[in-house]
């Protein structure tokens, strides 16, 4: 430290000069130095013993009084930790000065300067990339099934389905559906397989059909008559007629089927028994291995189009994560309000925060200084303050030396 070797040498100075002028002849100069280094030396000894009386005892010597930072390391300590908390670092200053800041855009323009370097997104897409790959998703798979067991055992299964077959229908969702099987149907009877099928069946029921007497005669000479396939061409138009008049809106027997249709939706919905038997069937299904199976399979499906997003951004430079970056920061800065209630709502958890851990700032300085032992702490506060201390050795000395000058000159007058 020079400061200390400043004062040491000054002190040696003074020392020197007095030994020196004892042994000078006696004139009024060498009276006038004497004096001077005298009292010099005085003072510079004087200095010296309570510097270093703050941080050790003089000389090894226990002398009463001395080594004081050591003595009162306790008091000084719970002085310090008392100052911080009470003036330096109170819970005032402290949720006043977070109060100062702008979290929201502090944190978005801390972002920006990210996203805006290529080297940034490219980093955060690597970063995602290993991720992502290395995400268990086989572990996740039982946590899926958990939940989604979870929720049909607490769902109203009844009222749900009652609920979505009302929509359904109040949307035309029902009629739809019935002109979307119709049109099934249509292109099923229309095909030629089907009218084979159709004048075999007819045929074979017609064949089976006992009548006497006349009508017996007749219907034998109609069956006579008809083959296979003109009952199939018979029954395919039919067929073909009957689902053109039920695709017909003002057709009576559409709106009749379709109002017996949803009476048996409703009551079947409304059946507590059919549906606990649905929420079981449903459980079951859920929890078992093909479900597991089949979860695991589109999760693998998911994590390659997404690494694939990934992968294609990264050889662009992360444009496509630059532009959501951009997209995402507009629609939220239309938010005003929303972005005014999340700067308080983080300014005023922060300052709950700080309030309630506030005591920790004592407990962490007390901390550190219990772990450092005796010669630490006097080495560190020598660092921080003895340059300062040792100053005041040196103009101890200076100073007792032009006071000695002074005093000797007024002792020869």
């Amino acid at each position: 430290m020079r400061s200390r070797h400043l004062a040491s040498i000054s002190l040696a100075v003074m020392a020197c000069g007095f030994l020196i002028t004892l042994f000078l002849p006696e004139n009024t100069a060498v009276i006038l130095l004497r004096g001077g280094f005298e009292a010099g030396l005085v003072g510079g000894i004087a200095d010296w013993f309570a510097v270093t009386a703050l941080f050790r005892h003089p000389l090894g010597l226990p002398i009463p009084h001395t080594s004081l930072l050591l003595k009162n390391r306790d008091k000084i300590v719970q002085s310090l930790i008392s100052a911080m908390e009470t003036e330096l670092l109170n819970p005032a200053s402290i949720g006043n000065k977070l109060r100062e800041f702008r979290f929201v855009s502090i944190g978005s323009g801390l972002l920006t300067r990210f996203f805006a370097r290529r080297k940034g997104r490219l980093q955060l897409l690597a970063q995602l990339e290993t991720l992502i790959g290395k995400l268990p998703l086989e572990q996740a798979v039982p946590y899926i099934q958990k939940a989604a067991a979870d929720y049909v055992r607490s769902a109203d299964v009844g009222g749900t389905a009652e609920k979505i077959v009302t929509r359904l229908i109040q949307d035309g969702k029902d009629l739809e559906a019935l002109d979307y099987a119709l049109e099934g149907v249509a292109g099923w009877s229309a095909r030629p397989e089907t009218k084979m099928m159709l004048g075999n069946i007819a045929a074979q029921k017609l064949s089976e059909v006992k009548l006497g007497g006349l009508k017996g005669m007749a219907f034998q000479a109609f069956v006579g008559f008809m083959d296979a396939d003109m009952l199939g061409d018979m029954l395919q138009g039919m067929l073909k007629s009957a689902i053109e008049d039920f695709r017909e809106a003002d057709n009576p027997h559409r709106e009749e089927i379709m109002r017996e249709i949803r009476i048996a939706i409703f009551q079947l919905v409304g059946d507590e028994s059919k549906m606990a038997m649905l929420k079981d069937w449903a459980l079951g299904a859920i929890q078992g291995e093909e479900a597991a199976d089949f979860l695991l399979k589109e999760l693998e499906r998911l994590r390659g189009k997404i690494l694939e997003r990934v992968q294609q951004d990264r050889a662009a430079g992360g444009r496509k994560l630059f532009e959501l970056y951009v997209r995402l920061t507009r629609r939220i800065s239309i938010e005003q309000e929303w972005l005014g209630l999340l700067e308080e709502r983080i300014r005023n958890s922060l300052v709950d925060y700080a309030t309630r851990n506030h005591y920790r700032i004592g407990l962490l300085v007390k901390e550190n200084l219990d772990k450092m032992d005796d010669a630490s702490l006097v080495s560190m506060l020598e660092e921080k303050i003895g340059k300062d201390l040792q100053w005041i050795r040196v103009n101890g000395a200076v100073c007792g030396f032009i006071v000695g000058l002074v005093l000797t000159v007024i002792q020869m007058f």
